[in-house]
């Protein structure tokens, strides 16, 4: 049996692809949420409308995809956090936007919501007024307990977020995160927004995830029209994001060594996230490969330098990379800050559905790019990386063999672009009556990202959802701190390296 069929509904929205969609009732929406319970569907995306909610799940046995949705003609749907607490602050941020209410919840708290807009339920179809009131965090009892707040201003230029830490002494027995002090409203300027300018913020929904964000909308509008990319266009995709992976876990291993007093690595691995910066500036234009794919295809080709910084970069990891691996593994001071810090139980990362390093650090085997095969992955040769301590140095590991893993991938993208070919399928001028809706799941170097969409007759954009993996990172970002000292925050929360501008909205 499928995972539709575990779900009673009142059959699926045509217009919805590549997976099917679903409306359901107080019954089908029970049952739903029964899967997620039971470990039998992964918990993909939840979002609203202003009179809808929707749940994406994947069914792990078989990676088969669905929306699930329920009306909520009264204003209100059951709660789905009070029985899977991954949805939790998913369900928060539905209320804080629409004011669609979670009955039976047992946290109504506001999210992304700091009494900073004017109005209340922004994209709801009512107003109403909120008190300005304190942020209510968790109480916690205990002899000897007493509260550390850091943020939400940091040192340095990272982005806002308040940790509130109950520690007995050093060590640390609970961590509560605050966010959405970077709320942009993402989604807000997404509505009525036409495909280029909606393609544009999507890439700016978190800027070290640009490609992967662009790539993820594109491939979500070229399902909700029934199209395709060209050939060169789909591995020049495939080679942005492959790039930008690179950058960003060069970046991330330097800052966790960073974190352990260990700057040499920093240094060495800074130069390298530098050198795949400047082999994208010379192939695309543009750092972070910001506004280059679009819905169709790609707004330009790769350069002719392109070609040969990508080859030079490719010969300066393989030459500076395994010493600098070697260098990690045999300096017993940092194995001494990584090896059994910030544990993430394997049973957490399940439940949450956790993706990227932090999941796979942890057991999860789960990477977009294999389970959903989009273009061109299904046609190249990798591998993914699984480990089970779910520490900081697993973290670790899992960057350093996804750092192989690209630049295998790269070597195999680029030996395949043999053919100039095109670069864009024209996009349809308008559709027939009626709206059409386009999903889509893409791996990024955080781990899964989902664009979901609708667009209307005229292909303006009547409502879409970006989700980051951070969302389901996160709260397992709370747990792997228990237990440890608060000096060993940074480098837990430098291991983990979640978006803040991703989970904002």
């Amino acid at each position: 049996m499928g995972l539709l069929d575990h779900i009673p509904h009142q059959g699926a929205e045509p217009s919805h692809r590549p997976w099917p969609r679903i409306v359901v009732a107080d019954e089908g929406w029970r049952a739903a949420i029964d899967q997620l319970v039971e470990g039998r569907a992964t918990l993909l995306g939840f979002w609203g409308e202003s009179a809808a909610v929707h749940m994406a799940l994947l069914e792990a046995a078989s990676a088969e995809l669905a929306v699930v949705t329920y009306e909520c003609a009264s204003g209100s749907f059951p709660s789905v956090a009070i029985h899977h607490p991954p949805a939790l602050r998913l369900e928060r941020t539905i209320h804080d936007l629409f004011g669609l209410v979670p009955t039976g919840a047992g946290d109504t708290r506001p999210w992304l919501d700091h009494s900073a807009w004017g109005k209340s339920w922004p994209l709801g179809h009512r107003n109403g007024a909120r008190d300005a009131a304190p942020y209510d965090f968790l109480p916690a009892e205990g002899e000897g307990l007493h509260q550390v707040a850091v943020g939400p201003v940091h040192a340095g230029i990272i982005e806002p977020g308040h940790f509130r830490f109950t520690a007995n002494g050093e060590h640390v027995a609970r961590l509560e995160q605050w966010l959405g002090y970077t709320h942009k409203g993402i989604e807000s300027l997404m509505q009525g927004a036409s495909l280029e300018a909606a393609a544009k913020l999507a890439c700016r929904t978190s800027g070290d995830s640009a490609v992967a964000y662009g790539f993820a909308f594109a491939l979500a509008v070229e399902a909700a029209l029934g199209i395709e990319a060209p050939r060169r266009a789909i591995l020049l995709r495939a080679l942005m994001a492959e790039v930008e992976r690179l950058a960003n876990h060069f970046g991330d291993i330097g800052a966790i060594c960073n974190d352990a007093s260990f700057a040499l690595m920093h240094a060495q691995t800074g130069v390298l996230r530098e050198r795949c910066l400047r082999a994208a500036d010379a192939a695309f234009g543009h750092r972070l490969m910001m506004d280059v794919i679009v819905p169709g295809g790609m707004a330009r080709d790769m350069s002719s330098y392109g070609i040969p910084a990508m080859r030079a970069l490719l010969a300066e990891i393989r030459k500076v990379f395994p010493r600098l691996i070697e260098l990690y593994d045999n300096t017993a001071s940092l194995q001494d800050r990584t090896v059994t810090t910030g544990i993430v139980k394997p049973e957490y990362v399940r439940q949450f559905g956790a993706g990227g390093y932090v999941g796979r650090a942890s057991g999860r085997d789960f990477d977009a790019r294999r389970a959903i095969s989009y273009a061109p992955y299904g046609a190249l040769s990798f591998e993914v990386p699984v480990l089970e301590a779910g520490d900081v140095n697993a973290r670790v590991w899992i960057r350093i063999r996804e750092v192989e893993q690209s630049v295998a991938l790269i070597e195999q993208i680029l030996d395949s672009l043999d053919d100039p070919g095109g670069l864009q399928t024209a996009l349809p001028p308008r559709i027939g009556r009626g709206a059409c809706e386009g999903m889509a799941l893409i791996e990024a170097f955080r781990g899964d990202v989902l664009v979901w969409l609708r667009l209307d007759h005229e292909l303006r954009v009547e409502r879409c959802h970006l989700r980051d993996a951070s969302w389901f990172q996160w709260p397992l970002l709370e747990t792997a701190i228990e237990g440890n000292i608060i000096a060993d925050f940074p480098l837990c929360n430098k291991s983990f390296n979640c978006s803040y501008s991703g989970a904002d909205l």
